[in-house]
């Protein structure tokens, strides 16, 4: 081969992983230097990873531990066998068998196209005899000459599977060429010049080889590649490999290379003539699937190719008895009106039957019942084994939260561990069942099952309920009609033939050309009734292909449909239920997974309140410190601030300390639900039933003295109110006077309302958190600070346009609605307890927790301007109820649009005063129905109306 053909830029330049047979290897493309990080992303990733679980995906990459140096590397799964894989490292070429304790899931990153490809000798073939010695020879020859050396390799061609055909050098040396030369097996070289020229490099991968037992027996079975001979000399006959090489070693040097050029030129002319022939084969190919695809077309016009025949004889027909004289006593102008009318009523059955579509609506009714009701998909055997287990499971864990003494937890613990072993054994069995299942597959059928009918049938109505033997009348009137129709058609068919047979004969006798034996009675035998029964057959297959349903028919075809999807239907939500409850399972079980070792601990949620503890001590030294030099004589104010900014610095810590033991309550109580209810026996320091109770609320480790606080006074009329940062995020401390019955009343009311709170968390004030004092009787409840956002600060300083107050109210109803939905009654809406943030978007304040709502409903502050906000029921005496809250809401809005209303809201003219406010009639009818209307509008009722509907809000 000349080399110098070969153009450097199409080289690329590989060092060989892993040689398969004589002229197959895999080999890393030496300018890709990403395989060092690959490896460590390995070290780091797979030891912790999750093992495979269930049966692997031939798409995904996974992490496989070699048996030769315990290290990880990337995999594919080829085959499995129970718990047995056949992988493939796609980073080198090699594989072997695992099992599933050495595979592992790799995360997304990991997930790339491996760094090996398979590369084969362009123009080689191996024999079929694995066993020979040759192929063992040839393996070995290839391995010691290439493997883990460079090589320079020119791509020719890909084959299907995506194996690299290609011309390969080490130095300036053709490897074929040298295999050829050599006597293609010969043993290694000795040091020299193939050494040097395959030195290995410094950043060369490391080899993993692979033996040969690894393989299982079927793979064994089905590998054929064995010795390497070029293509020509398969064709040319084997001559023993001895006298091959004898004949080799007698010529000379120029001899060799006359022979190569000839053998060159026979190699082409053998490829080319195997390339036709493999495009012969294609084409011919091509041409059988193209036949076989127009056959189902040819024999659906075969009827009207006949249909066609008999109507050009007809013609023929009409013709003759015009031209013959002889026949002028059968009435030929009579006899030819029959044939004519004949002839139009075959073409218009030819057109109806080329014109019917090949699937009627029936037909694809029909084909879609065959679907829904032979390919379902049954609940797992497994499921209802899983539930029982799930129940006694569900019991031991109640039995758990009803216990209080450590000594019943010991023995329920034991008693829950051993229901959850049955639970993971029962997951197990579900799992694998449903692994083996089509779900997906079944899903997308139906849907398109469903999606093709529905569009079909667009004009039926769907009805809740069938008629149970829907799909069997159905199939059985179609039975009965396809039936029909075949018989009808064969009639016609035969009656046809019967008028082409006497056609023929007509012809044959008409002919002058043509000697026949036919007399005139031969051909006029029988011809009155041929046409008659042509006639009757046409007739009735016409009727019978244009005839409609009746309304039985129709009624019967709706009701199959109806039925087919209420089954899709049925079966699209077990098939759900059955993916949701797999999901479900999957993930209890790696949940329980990382507790088999032993149960969860709250030793980092003590470790956090140790730190909290520590942390406070020094945030008190610290101010005691200030204090002291604040104090001094001698005033050193540099160190006052520096002490000053070590107070701020120990106070951040100590909130993250505190936001840090939050999310270690968090994930305790989420432990507890999850099926370690035990947790608040074992940890009773842990104070978990405690957090829990108040809804997250209750933060123990908080305390007045921590925070940098100042006193609000121009807002602290009831109670006191202190302005401060936590966490970046300035905010509210409420101040409360409780004692021992009072604090359990508040923390009650508080878990309440924050419940309902994070329910609808955008139009009510949220609560941060709650904690008594350790040196007051104070209880504080921690809001956000809403600067000058109150409607009564707002409307004091910039009152809100139209289009704002419409905004805003809305907003506040929202978030009525969502404490109603809760039982809430909140007693105390009024300006200043109601917050317009961006003067757009509006919220409802908190109120007071230590009071009940008939107390919060008769403090003084119930007023918008002069409206009192006390709905005309409360003063009767009547409780606070959502009815009342949305009497103050109606008082507010009216506020909101006249300030200075001074008008009585509880007598008969409060209709012809609110007319002679100019309101807008959508605000006039809101408040007349919140206001006035004894029906008193709900605040889902109020949002329905026109006022909140309108487009700009």
């Amino acid at each position: 081969m000349d080399q110098s053909v070969i153009q450097p830029e199409k080289m690329e330049l590989v060092v060989v992983t892993h040689v398969v047979d004589a002229i197959t290897f895999w080999a890393q493309n030496v300018t890709e230097k990403i395989n060092e990080k690959i490896n460590v992303m390995l070290t780091e990733k797979c030891p912790g990873a999750p093992i495979l679980m269930g049966r692997p995906s031939s798409h995904k990459v996974y992490g496989a531990r070699y048996s030769e140096d315990k290290c990880w590397y990337r995999c594919t799964v080829q085959q499995q066998s129970e718990d047995k894989f056949y992988i493939l490292y796609i980073d080198y070429g090699n594989t072997e068998i695992v099992s599933r304790s050495d595979l592992v899931e790799l995360p997304e990153e990991l997930q790339t196209t491996g760094l090996a490809k398979k590369y084969k000798f362009w123009r080689f073939h191996v024999s079929s005899e694995q066993d020979s010695p040759l192929f063992s020879q040839g393996k070995s020859f290839l391995h010691n000459m290439i493997h883990g050396k460079k090589l320079r390799v020119h791509k020719k061609s890909v084959c299907f599977d995506g194996t690299i055909l290609v011309e390969a050098f080490q130095g300036n040396l053709d490897i074929v060429n040298l295999q050829e030369c050599t006597g293609l097996w010969p043993s290694r070289n000795a040091p020299g010049e193939l050494d040097t020229l395959g030195s290995s490099l410094g950043c060369m991968p490391k080899l993993r080889p692979i033996f040969s037992d690894q393989k299982p027996q079927i793979i064994k079975e089905q590998k054929t590649s064995v010795a390497v001979q070029p293509v020509e000399k398969l064709n040319a006959g084997q001559e023993p490999l001895a006298e091959i090489q004898s004949s080799k070693t007698d010529v000379n040097g120029q001899q060799l290379c006359s022979q190569d050029i000839e053998q060159a030129q026979n190699e082409t002319e053998s490829e080319l003539q195997r390339m036709r022939e493999v495009i012969n084969d294609k084409d011919l190919e091509i041409k059988k699937l193209k036949e076989e695809g127009s056959a189902i077309q040819q024999h659906a016009s075969l009827l009207g190719q006949q249909l066609e025949e008999a109507k050009l004889e007809l013609q023929i027909l009409k013709e003759s008895y015009e031209k013959t004289k002889e026949t002028e006593h059968n009435h030929p102008t009579r006899f030819a009106n029959r044939i004519s009318q004949l002839a139009k009523k075959v073409h218009s059955l030819r057109k109806l039957r080329e014109s019917s579509p090949c699937s009627t609506d029936e037909d694809h009714l029909l084909e879609s019942i065959t679907i829904i009701m032979n390919y379902r998909i049954s609940v797992p055997l497994s499921s209802e084994r899983l539930d029982l287990a799930w129940k006694a499971y569900d019991q031991t864990l109640e039995n758990l939260r009803g216990c209080q003494t450590m000594a019943e937890v010991e023995s329920l613990v034991n008693i829950r561990n051993e229901a959850r072993g049955a639970l993971l054994t029962a997951v197990d069995d579900f799992l694998q069942e449903v692994d083996k299942l089509p779900i997906n597959e079944r899903l997308d059928r139906l849907k398109k099952v469903a999606s093709s009918l529905t569009a079909m049938f667009s004009s039926v109505m769907l009805v809740e309920q069938t008629e149970e033997r829907s799909f069997e009348k159905f199939c059985e009137w179609k039975e009965h009609k396809q039936k029909k129709i075949k018989n009808v058609r064969k009639a016609t068919d035969e009656a046809l033939l019967a008028l082409s047979s006497w056609a023929t004969r007509l012809s044959k006798f008409s002919c002058l050309m043509e000697k026949t034996s036919l007399t005139e009675e031969d051909v006029a035998e029988g011809v009155d009734e041929i046409l008659m029964n042509a006639d009757k057959a046409l007739c009735e297959e016409l009727s019978t292909e244009s005839s409609e349903q009746d309304d039985q028919e129709r009624e019967m075809v709706c009701n199959a449909f109806n039925k087919a999807i209420q089954s899709i239907q049925r079966e699209q939500s077990m098939l759900k239920a059955i993916r949701q409850k797999y999901e479900f399972n999957t993930q209890f079980k790696q949940e329980i997974q990382q507790w088999q070792i032993g149960p969860p601990k709250a030793d980092e949620l003590f470790a956090v309140k140790k730190r909290i503890r520590s942390l406070r001590s020094q945030l008190r030294w610290k101010l005691v410190e200030v204090s002291c030099l604040e104090e001094a004589e001698e005033l050193d104010l540099p160190e006052i601030l520096k002490k000053k900014e070590e107070i701020a610095e120990t106070r951040n810590a100590l909130f993250q300390e505190i936001s840090h033991e939050k999310k270690q309550y968090i994930i305790l109580c989420d432990l507890m639900k999850r099926g370690f209810p035990e947790l608040p026996v074992i940890y009773p320091d842990a104070d978990i039933n405690g957090y829990m109770s108040s809804a997250g609320l209750l933060m123990k480790s908080l305390d007045r003295d921590m925070f940098d606080a100042d006193p609000m006074r121009e807002l602290s009329g009831r109670r006191p109110l202190l302005s401060t940062d936590f966490q970046g995020q300035k905010i509210v401390l409420k101040c409360y006077a409780v004692d021992e019955e009072s604090e359990a009343k508040m923390l009650e009311q508080a878990a309440h309302y924050h419940r309902a709170q994070q329910q609808n968390p955008t139009t009510t004030v949220p609560l941060l958190a709650l904690f008594c004092g350790k040196s007051d009787p104070l209880a504080y409840v921690m809001v956000p600070h809403y600067s000058n956002g109150s409607l009564r600060a707002i409307q004091k300083s910039s009152p809100l346009s139209s289009s704002e107050v419409r905004k805003v109210m809305k907003g506040v109803a929202s978030g009525l609605q969502g404490l109603h939905a809760a039982s809430l009654t909140h007693a105390s809406l009024h300006p200043n307890n109601v917050f317009a943030i961006g003067r757009e978007k509006g919220i409802v304040g908190d109120y007071d927790f230590t009071k009940t709502p008939e107390q919060r409903v008769s403090d003084s502050g119930m007023m918008a301007g002069s409206i009192s906000l006390v709905a005309p029921e409360l003063k009767q005496g009547q409780p606070p109820s959502p009815a009342s809250d949305m009497y103050a809401f109606g008082g507010i809005l009216l506020w909101l649009h006249v300030p200075d209303f001074s008008g009585t809201l509880e007598s008969e003219r409060q209709n012809v005063e609110f007319c002679g406010l100019g309101l807008d009639a959508t605000l006039h009818k809101l408040l007349s129905k919140l206001l006035i209307s004894s029906t008193r509008l709900s605040a889902s009722e109020a949002l329905k109306e026109d006022y909140f509907i309108s487009v700009d809000v």
